[in-house]
């Protein structure tokens, strides 16, 4: 109980972060991602305090024997870079580029803009259904 109680109380801490921030806001982030035109570069402040705050994270994290509300830590394991994904990752941006959301503020954006947030979360949903369905089938056929 206490441990979905925090995952709450961090996933609020979390929405917030990003609504206060701008990252809800579609223009504002479409702005920081147009470097060649009218570029808004005051969301570089928060990429930066996010990356101090994995930083600490990190740091923290290598001192500690396990999680405090976990039996042990999971973190990635692979540090390959392969086709797949710099493709994913190359479609990541260009649909970040074009809607000016990405996933972590469109669940923020459910309580700002519900339509849009929606329509978004929809579309993430379909893309990753489809890229399960053509990945099992590229499995099965090898």
């Amino acid at each position: 109980m206490m441990r979905a109680v925090l995952a709450l109380l961090t996933g609020i801490l979390f929405g917030a972060g990003l609504a206060v921030s701008g990252m809800t806001n579609p223009v504002r982030v479409r702005g920081f991602l147009d470097v060649g035109g009218r570029w808004d570069p005051t969301l570089v402040f928060v990429m930066a305090a996010a990356v101090a705050v994995m930083m600490l994270a990190w740091r923290m994290q290598r001192r500690l024997l396990r999680p405090l509300l976990a039996e042990k830590f999971v973190l990635p394991t692979r540090k390959d870079i392969d086709l797949r994904l710099v493709a994913g990752a190359a479609l990541f941006g260009v649909g970040w580029g074009i809607a000016g959301i990405c996933p972590g503020p469109a669940f923020a954006m459910l309580a700002l803009l519900p339509a849009d947030a929606t329509i978004f979360l929809v579309g993430l949903f379909a893309g990753m259904a489809v890229f399960r369905l053509f990945s099992s089938r590229g499995r099965h056929s090898r």
